[in-house]
C-alpha cells in the first residue's frame, strides 16, 4: 500500500521543486555550430509566440466566465499575455546571472515594438489613432519611462527598485480597471475593437487547459531561448546586452507583431497601437521589475544611457508622429518607413559598437 504520510509527500515534492529550479537555471551549454544555434532560436521563438497566444485565448475566455468586462480583459489580460515572453526570458536570464540580457530584452522589445512592429504595420496600412484610451495612455507611458529612468539613474536595478516597479504595475492595472468601468469607455473606438477581437467563448475546462499548456510551453521555450542566446553571444563575441537588445528582443516581440498585423487586417487600427503602448508599459514595469526582484544587478552606465535614451526617443516618436507631424491622429506609410529605418539603423549600430 502506498505511503501517503505528510513526510512521504514532502519527500516526493522536493525533487519536483528543485527539478524546476534546476531546469530554469542555466547548466553547461554543449558546443553547437552557428547554424544549429540559429535553428534552435527560430524554433524557440515560434514556440514562444504560439504559447503566448494560446495562453491569452485561455485566460481571456476564463476571465469572461468570471464576469470580467471585455475592455478590462483587453487592457490587462491580453496586454500581460503578449508580454509574457519578455517576462519569462528576462526572469530566466536574471536567474542565470546574465543581467545584460534581461535589461536588453526589456529595452530592446520596446524599441522593436515601435520601430519594427508599429513601423511595419503602418507600412501595410496607415493607422488612425483617435481613441480616448490611447490619448490617456500616452502620457501614462511617458510617466513610466521617466519613473524607470529615475530608478536606473545609478546604473543599478536593486531589489527595492524591482518592487517599486511591480508596485507601479499594480497601480497601472488599477487605473486600467477604473477606466474600463467608465460608461463612456463603451463608446470608445478602441473599446469596440477590443470587444470584437477577443476570442469566442469556450468551456471553462478547455480554457484552463489552454492556460496550463501555454504556460508550460512558455517556460520550456524561454529556457531554451536563453540557453541558445547566451551561446550565440559567446560565438559572435558580443555582450549579453547586445544579444538581448537585438535577436532576443525581436524574437520575444513576435506576439505583438502577430497581434498588430491581425488587428490591421481586421481594420482595428486603434487596437494595433494600443497593443504596442500596453506592451511597452508592461515591459518596463513587469519585465524589469521581476528581473530586479529575482536578481538585482548593475549595468554599464554609458550603455544604459545610450540604449535607454534611444528607447525614450522611440516612445516619444509615437506621440510626435501621430499627433504633430502627420495628419492629426494618423500614422502614415512615410512615418512608418521612418520608424522602421530608425530601428534597422539602431540594430546595425549595436553590432558595430558592440557595447
Amino acid at each position: 500500500m502506498a505511503d501517503l504520510s505528510p513526510a512521504s509527500i514532502r519527500q516526493g515534492i522536493q525533487p519536483v521543486k528543485y527539478g524546476i529550479v534546476a531546469f530554469l537555471r542555466r547548466g553547461p551549454i554543449p558546443p553547437m555550430s552557428l547554424p544549429v544555434l540559429l535553428i534552435i532560436l527560430a524554433i524557440g521563438f515560434a514556440a514562444l509566440a504560439w504559447s503566448a497566444d494560446f495562453f491569452v485565448e485561455g485566460a481571456s475566455a476564463l476571465a469572461r466566465h468570471l464576469g470580467v468586462s471585455s475592455l478590462l480583459i483587453g487592457l490587462t489580460v491580453v496586454g500581460i499575455g503578449t508580454s509574457l515572453p519578455e517576462m519569462l526570458v528576462s526572469a530566466i536570464a536574471a536567474l542565470d546571472g546574465t543581467p545584460g540580457m534581461a535589461l536588453g530584452n526589456a529595452l530592446g522589445s520596446n524599441v522593436a515594438n515601435v520601430g519594427l512592429i508599429l513601423g511595419t504595420t503602418a507600412l501595410i496600412t496607415p493607422l488612425a489613432m483617435h481613441s480616448g484610451i490611447l490619448r490617456r495612455e500616452f502620457p501614462l507611458l511617458m510617466v513610466v519611462v521617466a519613473f524607470t529612468a529615475l530608478l536606473l539613474a545609478d546604473a543599478t536595478l536593486s531589489r527595492l527598485d524591482g518592487f517599486l516597479l511591480l508596485g507601479g504595475l499594480v497601480a497601472v492595472l488599477a487605473w486600467m480597471a477604473r477606466q474600463a468601468r467608465r460608461p463612456a469607455g463603451e463608446s470608445d473606438v478602441m473599446a469596440r475593437e477590443l470587444e470584437a477581437a477577443l476570442p469566442e467563448d469556450m468551456p471553462v475546462g478547455r480554457a484552463t487547459l489552454r492556460i496550463a499548456l501555454g504556460l508550460i510551453v512558455l517556460l520550456v521555450s524561454s529556457r531554451i531561448l536563453v540557453w541558445a542566446a547566451v551561446a550565440l553571444a559567446s560565438q559572435l563575441g558580443v555582450s549579453d546586452l547586445v544579444i538581448g537588445l537585438t535577436i532576443v528582443a525581436i524574437g520575444t516581440s513576435l506576439p505583438e507583431l502577430a497581434a498588430g498585423i491581425a488587428s490591421v487586417r481586421r481594420g482595428e487600427d486603434e487596437l494595433a497601437v494600443g497593443n504596442i503602448v500596453g506592451s511597452n508599459l508592461f515591459n518596463l514595469l513587469a519585465v524589469l521589475g521581476i528581473a530586479g526582484v529575482i536578481a538585482p544587478f548593475a549595468v554599464n552606465g554609458v550603455s544604459l544611457a545610450r540604449d535607454y535614451g534611444i528607447m525614450t526617443l522611440f516612445m516619444l516618436a509615437i506621440a510626435v508622429i501621430g499627433f504633430f507631424i502627420g495628419k492629426s491622429g494618423r500614422l502614415g506609410r512615410l512615418e512608418g518607413g521612418i520608424l522602421l529605418t530608425g530601428f534597422v539603423a539602431y540594430q546595425v549600430m549595436l553590432f558595430v559598437v558592440q557595447g
